[in-house]
């Protein structure tokens, strides 16, 4: 096992991801864990994340130097660098230049770490502090072109530490040096997430057999699977609910009943969608958008939830990041995703919760769908959708004439995705209505109407993303097709920034 002492960074998930796709296990835990609870049999590395603090305040999220010195192999990430070279007596200050988004590094001695690695390699950088002076015993391995420490290690021990993000897409060899450190730490190459399915489902009897469970779905991969999952363990018994906020794409409740007619599960339908329109009429504020629509669905989902006799466990899609970021580190990426599915509905309705896919990041729960349990290829790869919905794909306030945009344009994008054969290479594509209106002229008209933005994004694990390119080709047909159809836009605006800096979502 490899522990992931979480520092703070957004990217922490992104570490325990990689290492799991190397096949080995990872367990992230805070900063502030017990030695006790770090120093387990079972230990066989550890990975100090990268943070958004800096080492020299006093506030900063400081682990144990004792975590230096349990005899396991230790890599440092960016902050974690900083907090190995600050812990054992080197030097941290403020870059005289910052270090954000790609570089190149230099390589300036051998060592495990980089082996396979080219001597010159481009990588993501996020730091304005740096190492200035190195603990006694420690030596550069590479450099940035500022001439930053780039990469360090211990002369004689197994302590590495880089200024980088290996755990990023965006930098070269990154799974190269992750397996590597790997194969420093001998670490045992048997983490499977579909081997974990039989037991799974033997806990699940263990625990439902007899009892009366009730879950939320929305079509989504998670709360599909683990429906489908716990439908197989306790059939009728499962009363899976699918709320309709009104904030839902075009035809979307039907298209979820369809695709999962297949499994028999007994989804019940509630059309909430006036009660949610009408407590967000004039908000324009996303943070209370989100506030609204987490309050009433909580509502809802109890009113009916209480109408099932003798409902005894509420069954959650909840993956290992909401576990994650429903425990933040001095404020973390949870203060991004500000709307999850830990919490709320268990202490209201008095059910006891069961979370089977807690421990797992969502391409493992892909894995079981689709080896396990013969899910289809269009649920289980359909595009992330947001708990929000097409609120946080609105600018601004939201009414039914907005909403009506929204789902025609999207509607159109994702069809002539699929017509292309495009939807399957790109990770997350949606529709959404920018701010204010636009000048235009439609049969020797002026006109003043709403302004589409399409967004498409590629990415591995949705912390970092890149715009899609497509071929004029396409994305000049998709554009004039919802000019011309959808009533009340006379401009359609493409996306091409990153994560980061900026979100997928809008809002």
């Amino acid at each position: 096992m490899i522990k992931i002492i979480d520092c703070g960074s957004q990217l922490t998930q992104n570490i325990a991801r990689r290492v799991r796709e190397l096949g080995v296990y990872a367990e992230i835990v805070p900063f502030n864990t017990p030695i006790e609870r770090i120093r387990t049999q079972d230990l066989e590395g550890i990975v100090i994340s990268g943070g958004q603090f800096s080492v020299y305040d006093d506030s900063s999220p400081m682990y144990s130097k004792e975590v230096l010195n349990l005899g396991v192999p230790i890599l440092g990430i960016c902050y974690g660098q900083q907090s190995i070279a600050h812990l054992l007596g080197g030097k941290v200050s403020p870059a005289q230049s910052r270090e954000y988004g790609e570089t190149k590094v230099k390589r300036t001695g051998e060592s495990q770490l980089f082996q396979k690695v080219s001597s010159d390699f481009k990588v993501w950088m996020s730091h304005g502090d740096v190492v200035e002076q190195l603990p006694e015993g420690f030596e550069t391995i590479a450099v940035s072109e500022n001439n930053h420490v780039a990469a360090m290690q211990m002369k004689e021990g197994d302590i590495y530490s880089v200024q980088f993000h290996p755990e990023v897409d965006h930098t070269e060899n990154g799974r190269v040096i992750l397996d590597n450190f790997l194969r420093i730490c001998n670490a045992q190459r048997t983490w499977d997430p579909t081997k974990e399915y039989d037991k799974m489902v033997e806990g699940l009897k263990e625990r439902l057999k007899g009892k009366i469970a009730i879950g939320g779905i929305s079509g989504g991969v998670d709360s599909s699977t683990v429906s489908v999952l716990v439908n197989q363990v306790i059939g009728k018994n499962y009363h899976p609910i699918f709320v309709d906020n009104g904030l839902l794409r075009l035809d979307e409740a039907a298209r979820v009943e369809e695709s999962l007619r297949e499994f028999n599960l007994g989804i019940k339908y509630i059309n909430a969608s006036r009660r949610f329109l009408e407590k967000l009429k004039g908000i324009e504020d996303p943070d209370e958008k989100r506030k609204i629509i987490g309050h009433e669905f909580i509502a809802v989902f109890e009113e009916e939830a209480r109408k099932i006799q003798g409902a005894v466990y509420l069954v959650q899609g909840t993956l290992y990041p909401d576990v994650v970021e429903s425990v933040p580190v001095y404020g973390s990426s949870s203060k991004i995703k500000r709307h999850h599915n830990v919490g709320g509905l268990p202490e209201k309705m008095g059910l006891e919760v069961v979370e089977p896919f807690r421990g797992l990041f969502k391409d493992e729960v892909r894995k079981i769908a689709e080896q396990k349990l013969g899910m289809p290829k269009h649920i289980v790869w359909r595009h992330p959708f947001p708990g929000p919905g097409l609120a946080i794909r609105i600018i601004g306030d939201i009414n039914e004439e907005k909403l009506r945009i929204v789902r025609e344009a999207d509607d159109i994008f994702i069809s002539e995705l699929m017509k292309r054969g495009l939807y399957y290479e790109i990770s997350q594509a949606f529709a959404g209505l920018l701010g204010g209106k636009a000048l235009g002229v439609m049969g020797d008209a002026g006109t003043y109407e709403g302004i589409v933005g399409l967004r498409a994004v590629v990415t591995n694990d949705f912390m970092t993303a890149d715009w899609y390119r497509f071929k004029d080709t396409d994305i000049g047909p998709i554009v004039n097709k919802i000019i011309n159809e959808v009533r009340g836009v006379n401009r359609v605006l493409y996306d091409k920034s990153q994560k980061p800096p900026s979100t997928i979502e809008w809002e």
